[in-house]
């Protein structure tokens, strides 16, 4: 099975214009087969403001109105999903930007919490495995919004990180999977303010223990439990680390390995 990398790039570098370019330049250059996984930045967030459009957050999550909705499927399936590949394409990395609705790619139904009502929040139901093999074989990147459907006309935002999970399951069937979770932290860190302190390695013993003594950032915890979820299912490796060091992410010279044991 050939090797296939799923990176997952942080809301912070898209904000960012310079770090997004050298990220971008970054990931143009790895070799081989490679998805990204893109969230949304503070971007949408300021286009709601300016149109005095009320934001609601519970445990970092957005809370999607239809109108809310309608902002985020523009901005990250249109704006900065084009944005990336146009820069892709700039460094001779021949890519395609998808939404979940885009080839019927990512399947999900509108999130049923029993206390919260998330609005048009989706969660992930199916990956559509042979449209992505057939684009990939082709060596073309793939470039996903977090954007999905529920194949009744509904659009869903999605959670990136979850996305990026969910894809990296489904594909290590028919690949070697590594998925990297690349943002501005240097890795899992034993203090959030501090970034020489990346823990180089988690294992599950290793994790059940810093959580019950609470030296993980609440933050990261969800992360955590994607990265461990995607190991129970098949994929190779995972990776937590900073996107301005892609290439070392990659050879394990950085960044925090998710392991089995």
């Amino acid at each position: 099975m050939s090797a296939l990398y799923v990176v997952k790039i942080g809301g912070n570098i898209i904000d960012d214009e310079k770090k997004l370019s050298s990220f971008l330049k970054d990931f143009a250059a790895v070799n081989g087969h490679k998805i990204l996984i893109h969230g949304g930045g503070k971007l949408a967030t300021k286009l709601a403001e300016q149109m005095n459009i009320p934001q609601q957050m519970i445990d970092g999550r957005r809370i999607t109105d239809a109108e809310t909705l309608k902002i985020v499927t523009m901005v990250y399936a249109g704006y900065i999903n084009k944005n990336i590949v146009a820069q892709l394409q700039a460094n001779n990395c021949n890519a395609i930007g998808l939404s979940g609705a885009d080839g019927n790619v990512i399947l999900a139904h509108k999130r049923n919490h029993p206390t919260i009502d998330y609005g048009f929040a989706g969660d992930v139901d199916a990956i559509n495995t042979s449209l992505l093999k057939s684009i990939i074989d082709q060596q073309i990147s793939v470039v996903m919004a977090p954007i999905t459907h529920d194949q009744k006309g509904q659009l869903l935002n999605t959670n990136a990180d979850t996305i990026a999970q969910e894809v990296a399951n489904a594909l290590s069937t028919l690949y070697n999977v590594q998925l990297i979770y690349s943002f501005e932290k240097s890795g899992v860190l034993l203090d959030a303010d501090d970034d020489s302190t990346v823990i180089p390695s988690i294992n599950p013993a290793c994790y059940q223990q810093l959580k019950s003594e609470q030296k993980i950032f609440a933050g990261m915890i969800p992360k955590l439990d994607n990265a461990f979820a995607a190991l129970n299912s098949g994929v190779k490796k995972v990776i937590i680390g900073k996107a301005e060091q892609l290439s070392d992410l990659i050879t394990g010279k950085a960044g925090t390995s998710i392991v089995h044991e």
